[in-house]
């Protein structure tokens, strides 16, 4: 603590002079500021802080601004316990402890006020605080904060003191608990007691979260305090496993080194941590520099300072000193003296003096940057891309301290700081914008070509600057994506392969790491680039020669590279590929294929290699097929790939799978010698062949069989390989197909030899030629098979015949069938012809057509009669005899079904309906008659063929037609025919037997549905109109007239045993369907409005019979339940939708609309008679009863305009509706809220609606009937409590203390002050809010009128100076002080006047003329310091007048003839003039806010000029001839004095050069000294807006007059006095800077300061030498030759 001034008071002593004098305690009276005081305090205790911790923060200040004893290391220790030494019945207490010189009596007086910090204005001596109330903040965790220090003993208490009235700064002298001893024995016995403890009980409500901030309390808390040293953090607990221990300690500066040039230093600190019994330690690179302050952030606060120092490492964070809570995501620390917001949270951004230090923080960190970088030359290149993580490559978690981070980045930017590749000792930097990343791999590959001795020095040269490649790794992308380094461009990596040789010159296995680099980046970097055109790939050429291919050759053109899929076949195909030259084929380098076996990206790259270079992966089967496309009508090639297959299948190069395919489409020469390409099949040559004695020639030589040439019978040598003769022919059969007869495999064609009979034996080779075919199961071609098929080469009994019309026969079955059928002719085989060898054959001869068996003969002799018969030459003969041959083969055993089968098929019977298929054809007879009736049939037509055809009726059978009805309903089905004349009771009968017996005639049954064929009781009709009755349910087709029976006297019982069958038709059988179809009429007569009065009994009698019925006739009741048939009062209703009438319904029918049973005698009245079917009607849902008809008034509501005709009875009727119709429900019906929302409830206030109703409860409230709508008890008496949850459902508010809303909505209805006070009181202690505060809520009661509804804004609470009774309404003069927080916190009301209001009153007073009272003027301007702001800088701006003190009084004068006393020498000579007053007033006040320095910013900003500038100065004066002597002026112009003014001119800073400098100097050498006796005065006027000039005079002892080199003084009498001696000092410093300087105005000031102090030393020699070296101010050489020059001769 700062040191304090003697006498020192005993401390208690001057803590009871304290309480004494300042909180006037033990003086009878009270402190009149001591509820401010009070507030003031708990206001900054309270809200300045927003974190409970802050407080550690504060102490930790304190203890770095304290002294400390020398020989001391500082420290200070946080210790918390469990045990309550304080007695004030702590859980827990927090005590530190610091080794300080301890508090001094002013350090006791600072903590017992706000804002009185003992270090302010002591920054140069590294004081850190500024508050002054820091120690206030511990109030926040403790309530009663202890002291002990150099003999103090005290503690506060956050409550007020009971004597003053006044918490927190009030100290109390601690007596004896807790007393030393009891701090010792926490401490430690054997060791020494600090000399400060402050002793904190905690509040139990804070304990956790003060453990948790010590626990993580950071060791870098101490990198920017320059004292201590040492800091601890213990716990003393009964458990000892459950204490921690935390102590962090700083060491020595290390590596110190001052960078002169530019006022900065650096140094390396380390921290060391403890915890647990674990030691670590950690370095921080600290850089500090100094920067001017600008004049534009320069500050009241720190205008001692000129200087800011920031330190940079790898935690984030900002400092002052100590840490804020700034978290900047810098990986640097900013340290300066920022000043801070009261919360020690965060620095404040719009001081200027902040900004200012963030405006130098990029220039500190880049001249630190650069240092760290560059300074090491023997650095090694990779150590120094790990320095770069210092760059601040994320945004900062605060975007105010953006510009901090943009700023280092654009200095980054400019700056040639990236380290490049280099091979060379040189380091190379270059600015981010001019270096470039390479990919990893590429690196890779540079580096091993460095290994292998390539040369890289050209690696720049290629247009870009590579960045160093221990700096080019992914670890560091952030960074340089914050330096905006970007990767190479594409183009150059080509540059480099190609201009650093490396395809040519590395080894294999890197070459083809180099493809690889290339093939996996170029599809998003090279494919459009020049890669595609550098000489890329290697090859050997024909001639063995190694060879060079770029991309784009590789690619286009026919040729193409090759790589050989496996080695074993390499040089086979190298070898055989010389032999086709048309391949146009080329393999790469042997060593490549090598390299390429083993590397590990094989795949990659031969995939590469094949999609762009167009490279092809060959294997011996790939490499032929090449080939063989590229084979042209050159015979050579031709014939030796036909070798080069014969003899890679024998070096088992190929599989055979694959052979075969290069088989397939192998080129041959044929007999004329042309290369054939497209076959379909290869035939042996002509000569000794068998295919030429059965086909004559080659037929098929357009259908691709190809004769070959007698070439492939020679030997041969091709590609060193040699083939015998024949070789090749047997490998061609094998392989290629080359066949003869019966070996050739026919194409789909014909050959003519076939159409001609054949010889014998070349009928065998054909039949053998087919067997072959055939055993390979290959089938005949289509046009191969039907020549042999349909040629007439083959020998019958009825000549030469085709063989699918020919038949050989094994058994004796020809000879019967030949003299049986005397009408057909069948052709024979003749098998003694082909020497009865053809039984060999039989397959083959099935093949082609040939029959063998008797039913094929049987079919072929039927088909012949089809054939006649489809030619209308099938007689009645030819039917006859088809029927005798039926029965011939009957009788000789032999089955005629293939017979049959070939004829039944055809329409050739003749029938009465015309030719109809046998099967479809009846044999007339008596079971038909009945059938006939109804259905027209195709009887046969005995008239055509006679009786005799009768005879053959079982042939007739077996040939399909029916004889006998045998129950044949499909036929009678097929063939109806509808005639109600033909329909008798029989043919009825027959209907529903077809119906029954026939599985599926939905056709037929629909046709009947339509038909009007059931004899009912009104005619003949439609079955789904019709009904077969049971008596049970006869009543329901009574109900209505004319519904159809079935007539049983026309159709007998037999009717009653067809029941389904008549239902499949559509008759209603069923009570069901009787139900359906009467419910169906019921629907009709309804929407006809048809229904009688004896529809609707009938319907209500047959409901009463058959209610109990089982079956129940659902559906007739469902329609009665759902319909509309019942007339009522509103018009039909469906019974769910009507009220029977009695006399309780007649309280309801003034609010609501109803539909009651129409029980009159009109057209549509039931009658009274109605009221007998009440159980039906009620059963089918009728309402009968009022307590089940709520949903009726609900739906009917109707309230009338007129509430007043609504009785009691009406209404508490309604609610219980309302009530009833909810106990179901919970939503309201549509419309029930609009129609319910009229005026109809009476309230105290008139008829509401109801959602602007209460219902009051005198038990619960403080309110009274009249203070709101409450419902009226006295209308509708108790029971209307009752009914709570109806009126809640229709909006009524049933809860009084839920109905502040609806209060406060007719409050401005009241005129009683007292009722609304009391509606105040309620909306206060319901929490109730306006929606618009701004609205006229506030009631001001009158006198004489009652009062009157005002708005908030012309409200205050109070107005303690009682100003502006008159403006303002003052609500604490009408409304209890508990009211008072209920209007300003709903209303907005303010507490008290405003800026403006006090700026308007100010005008008041300048309008009124009058004078104003001391205290008035006094209360006013310390309102305005007060609460000064931009806003009411511009209210007061335009006031006219201001204060002025004269003769005792305060008057008013305008501002323009008022000014502000800034110069005292002019006020002076101002305040001399009598009956004058031109400066304004001043308060006697020590309140900071009521300052001279303030006011006068106030004054001046409002408009009252300052004395110094309003002045006008006129120096001229009079010359009188002989008044004026010369002296030497030598006497006067010193050599001390220019030695002053060079050094000063000579100031660096300033920068003047040296002929300038000598060139200001010359007019003071040049100039002429004058004495005069007479006084040289100056004077002073001012202008009044009167038009009045105000002059003063005032002595200025000497002048010098520039232009003429003349310096004019007033001569002196004997020895200056002091006074006088300062007067002239001053004087003359200011006559000559003004007359060197005139252009350089600014420096005016400071070269006169240097002169005053030389001229009161008379400018003696050593004195201003010593002068300028304390000012750092030096004399140049060339500036003495100079004046030794100009004063040669002068003595």
């Amino acid at each position: 603590m700062s040191s304090s001034p003697a006498p020192v008071p005993a401390p208690r002593e001057h803590v009871e002079r304290i309480r004494r004098e300042r909180y006037f305690i033990g003086r009878g009276e009270q402190n009149p500021l001591a509820e401010d005081m009070h507030h003031a305090v708990n206001y900054l205790s309270q809200e300045l802080y927003s974190k409970d911790v802050h407080f550690l923060m504060e102490l930790v200040q304190n203890a770095e601004d304290n002294e400390y004893p020398s020989g001391v290391a500082p420290s200070l220790e946080f210790l918390i316990t469990s045990k309550d030494i304080t007695g004030s019945g702590a859980s827990s207490t927090l005590l530190i402890f610091n080794n300080e010189r301890g508090f001094l009596s002013t350090n006791i007086d600072s903590i017992c006020r706000i804002g009185k910090s003992t270090k302010k204005g002591n920054r140069h001596q590294g004081y850190i605080g500024e508050k002054g109330i820091g120690f206030k903040s511990v109030f926040l965790i403790s309530s009663e904060p202890h002291i002990f220090s150099n003999g103090y003993q005290i503690k506060f208490n956050e409550k007020p003191c009971a004597e003053c009235n006044i918490g927190y700064i009030v100290p109390e002298w601690v007596e004896s608990t807790p007393s030393l001893s009891d701090i010792k024995a926490i401490y430690g016995c054997s060791r020494v007691l600090p000399t400060t403890t402050i002793i904190l009980p905690l509040k139990s409500e804070k304990v956790d979260a003060v453990k948790k901030q010590l626990s993580t309390m950071h060791p870098e808390m101490l990198l920017f305090l320059s004292k201590i040293r040492k800091l601890s953090v213990r716990e003393d607990n009964s458990d000892p496993k459950s204490s921690t221990v935390s102590e962090i300690s700083i060491s020595s500066e290390k590596n110190y080194q001052a960078r002169k040039n530019i006022h900065a230093e650096s140094y390396t600190l380390h921290l060391s941590a403890e915890e647990s019994g674990k030691e670590e330690e950690c370095g921080y690179y600290m850089w500090r520099q100094k920067f001017p302050v600008k004049p534009e952030n320069r500050v009241d606060k720190r205008s001692e300072i000129d200087r800011l120092s920031r330190g940079n490492q790898l935690s984030p964070g900002v400092y002052a000193f100590l840490p804020t809570e700034m978290v900047t995501n810098f990986p640097f620390i900013i340290q300066a003296d920022f000043l801070l917001a009261s919360s020690r949270e965060a620095i404040l951004f719009d001081s200027p003096w902040n900004k200012g230090i963030l405006e130098c923080v990029p220039s500190a960190f880049m001249n630190a940057f650069v240092t760290l970088v560059k300074s090491g030359a023997d650095a090694p290149a990779m150590s120094l891309p790990s320095l770069f993580n210092f760059l601040p490559v994320n945004a900062s978690l605060i975007p105010l301290l953006e510009p901090v981070r943009s700023g280092i980045k654009n200095k980054v930017l400019a700056e040639d700081i990236v380290p490049c590749e280099s091979y060379a000792s040189q380091k190379i930097f270059c600015k981010p914008s001019e270096v470039a990343r390479l990919k990893p791999a590429f690196w890779t590959i540079l580096g091993k070509a460095r290994e292998y001795g390539m040369d890289l020095k050209n690696l720049s040269t290629h247009g870009t600057y590579i960045i160093s490649s221990h700096f080019d790794k992914s670890t560091y992308n952030s960074v340089l994506e914050f330096l905006g380094v970007k990767s190479v461009g594409t183009e150059w990596y080509a540059k480099c392969i190609e201009g650093s040789n490396l395809v040519k010159e590395v080894p294999e296995q890197l070459y083809l790491e180099i493809i690889y680099f290339v093939a996996n980046n170029w599809q998003n970097c090279f494919s459009a680039t020049n890669m595609a055109s550098i000489p890329l790939l290697k090859y050997v050429d024909r001639n063995d020669v190694l060879s060079f291919w770029s991309i784009s050759r590789a690619s286009q053109g026919n040729d193409r590279l090759c790589i050989a899929s496996d080695r074993t076949y390499r040089a086979w195909l190298i070898s055989w590929n010389k032999e086709f030259p048309s391949s146009n084929r080329f393999f790469l380098h042997p060593n490549t294929h090598a390299a390429l076996e083993g590397f590990s990206q094989k795949t990659t790259v031969e995939s590469w290699l094949q999609n762009h270079a167009r490279v092809e992966v060959v294997s011996v089967y790939s490499y032929g097929s090449t080939v063989v496309g590229s084979l042209g009508n050159d015979r050579r090639p031709v014939i030796a790939f036909a070798h080069f297959l014969y003899h890679s299948l024998k070096m088992n190069y190929k599989e055979n799978h694959y052979l075969s395919q290069l088989c397939r489409v192998m080129p041959v020469i044929d007999s004329y010698g042309c290369v054939v390409k497209k076959r379909n099949s290869i035939i042996f040559p002509a000569k000794g062949s068998k295919w030429v004695g059965l086909l004559g020639g080659n037929p098929w030589r357009n259908d691709g069989y190809i004769e070959l040439s007698s070439d492939y019978k020679l030997a041969g040598r091709f590609a060193g390989n040699y083939t015998s003769e024949d070789q090749l022919l047997e490998f061609l059969k094998t392989h290629v197909g080359a066949s003869d007869v019966p070996f050739i495999h026919p194409p789909n064609a014909s050959f003519c030899t076939v159409s001609s009979p054949l010889p014998v034996d070349n009928a065998f080779l054909l039949l053998e030629w087919i067997r072959n075919i055939k055993s390979n199961g290959v089938a005949l071609p289509d046009r191969f098979l039907a020549c042999v098929k349909e040629g007439c080469w083959l020998k019958t009994s009825v000549g030469y015949k085709p063989p699918n019309e020919s038949f050989l026969s094994s058994a004796n079955w020809g000879s019967l069938l030949q003299s049986a059928s005397s009408f057909v002719d069948i052709p024979m085989v003749d098998q003694q012809f082909y020497r009865n060898e053809l039984h060999m054959y039989k397959n083959e001869l099935k093949t082609i057509g040939v029959r063998f068996e008797f039913q094929e003969a049987s079919a072929y002799i039927g088909n012949r009669l089809m054939t006649m018969a489809a030619s209308n030459a099938l007689t009645r003969e030819s039917v006859l005899s088809l029927l005798r041959l039926i029965r011939f083969l009957r009788e000789k055993v032999l089955s005629p079904s293939e017979l049959i089968s070939s004829v039944n098929g055809g329409c050739w019977m003749k029938s009465t309906l015309g030719y109809r298929r046998p099967s479809h054809c009846i044999i007339n007879d008596s079971d038909w008659a009945v059938a006939s009736r109804i259905s027209s049939q195709p009887f046969l037509d005995v008239q055509f063929y006679g009786e005799a055809i009768l005879s053959y009726k079982p042939e007739l059978e077996l040939l399909g037609v029916i004889a006998g009805f045998k129950n044949n309903y499909q036929l009678v089905i097929d063939n109806f025919k509808f005639n109600s004349a033909s329909i008798t009771p029989e043919a009825t009968e027959l209907i529903l037997k077809c119906i029954r017996y026939v599985s599926s005639c939905e056709d037929f049954i629909k046709k009947l549905r339509v038909l009007k064929w059931v004899k009912t009781n009104v005619g003949f009709c439609a079955p789904n109109v019709s009904f077969l009755v049971d008596p049970e349910w006869e009543c329901l087709v009574k109900i209505f007239k004319g519904v159809p029976i079935i007539d049983l006297g026309f159709y007998g019982s037999v009717i009653s045993s067809y029941k389904q069958e008549l239902k499949k038709t559509g008759l209603n059988t069923q009570f069901e369907e009787v139900s359906k179809a009467i419910s169906q009429v019921f629907k009709d007569m309804v929407s006809k409005s048809s229904l009688t009065k004896d529809n609707v009994f009938s319907l209500l009698g047959s409901y009463r019979q058959l209610r109990t019925h089982r079956p129940v006739p659902v559906e007739l009741f469902n329609c009665m339940r759902s319909e509309k048939w019942l007339h009522t009062s509103v018009g039909f209703k469906a019974p769910s939708d009507t009220i029977l009438f009695d006399e309780s319904w007649q309280y309801l029918s003034p609010v609501a609309s109803l539909p009651f049973f129409d029980d009159g005698d009109s057209c549509h009245g039931l009658g009274k008679d109605i009221h007998g079917y009440k159980d039906e009607l009620k059963e089918l849902g009728v309402t009968v009863e009022v307590k089940f008809g709520a949903r009726f008034v609900i739906a009917g509501l109707s309230i009338p305009e007129d509430p007043s005709v609504l009785s009691k009875s009406t209404i508490l009727l309604l609610l219980e509706c309302i009530r009833n119709y909810f106990t179901s429900t919970t939503a309201s019906p549509k419309g029930f809220k609009e129609k319910i929302c009229k005026e109809w409830l009476k309230t105290s206030m008139g008829y509401k609606c109801p959602d602007e109703c209460i219902l009051f409860d005198a038990k619960n409230s403080s309110l009274c009937m009249e203070d709101g709508p409450f419902i009226d008890e006295t209308f509708y008496g108790p029971e209307i409590a009752s009914f709570k949850d109806a009126l809640v459902r229709i909006g009524v508010i049933v809860d009084v203390t839920r109905g502040e809303d609806l209060i406060a909505r007719y409050l401005r209805c009241q005129k009683d002050s007292t009722t609304i006070s009391r509606i105040y009181m309620y909306l206060m202690k319901r929490n109730w809010k306006p929606e618009n505060s701004t609205d006229n809520w506030i009631w001001i009661p009158n006198e004489t009128e009652g009062g009157e509804w005002v708005s908030s804004r012309s409200c205050v609470l109070h107005d303690k100076n009682n100003f502006f009774s008159l403006q303002i309404h003052i609500l604490d003069k009408y409304y209890d002080r508990k009211l008072l927080d209920f209007f300003s916190l709903r209303f907005g009301v303010r507490h008290g006047p405003c800026s403006e209001d006090y700026c308007k009153l100010w005008a008041t007073w300048e309008n009124s003329g009058q004078m104003l009272a001391m205290a008035d003027c006094f209360a006013f301007w310390k309102f305005i310091a007060t609460n000064w702001t931009k806003k009411t800088e511009e209210l007061l701006s335009g006031c006219v007048k201001v204060p002025v003190w004269t003769n005792g009084k305060i008057i008013l004068a305008n501002k323009e003839n008022v000014f502000i006393p800034d110069d005292l020498l002019l006020a002076d000579l101002f305040n001399n003039l009598p009956q004058q007053s031109l400066f304004i007033w001043y308060p006697s006040s020590s309140l900071p806010s009521m300052s001279r320095a303030r006011l006068n910013s106030i004054y001046n900003s409002i408009g009252v000029q300052r004395i110094s500038k309003a002045v006008t100065k006129n120096d001229s004066f009079a010359l009188a001839n002989g008044c004026f002597r010369i002296v030497e002026s030598s006497m006067v112009i010193k050599v001390g004095l220019l030695h002053i003014i060079f050094a000063y001119l000579a100031d660096p800073a300033l920068d003047i050069p040296t002929e300038e400098r000598h060139r200001i100097v010359s007019c003071l050498l040049n100039v002429t000294v004058q004495v005069t006796d007479e006084p040289i005065t100056v004077s002073y006027s001012v202008s009044l807006s009167t038009g009045e000039v105000v002059d003063v005079k005032a002595s200025r002892m000497l002048r010098w007059e520039r232009e003429n080199s003349k310096l004019y003084m007033q001569s002196s009498h004997g020895e200056f006095c002091y006074k006088e001696k300062i007067e002239f000092a001053t004087y003359f410093a200011e006559e000559i800077s003004q007359g060197l300087l005139f252009e350089m105005a600014d420096q005016i000031p400071s070269l006169a300061e240097l002169i005053k102090v030389g001229s009161l030393l008379d400018f003696q020699d050593t004195a201003v030498e010593f002068l300028l070296k304390s000012k750092n101010l030096l004399l140049f050489p060339e500036d003495e030759d100079f004046l030794k020059s100009s004063m040669q001769g002068v003595p």
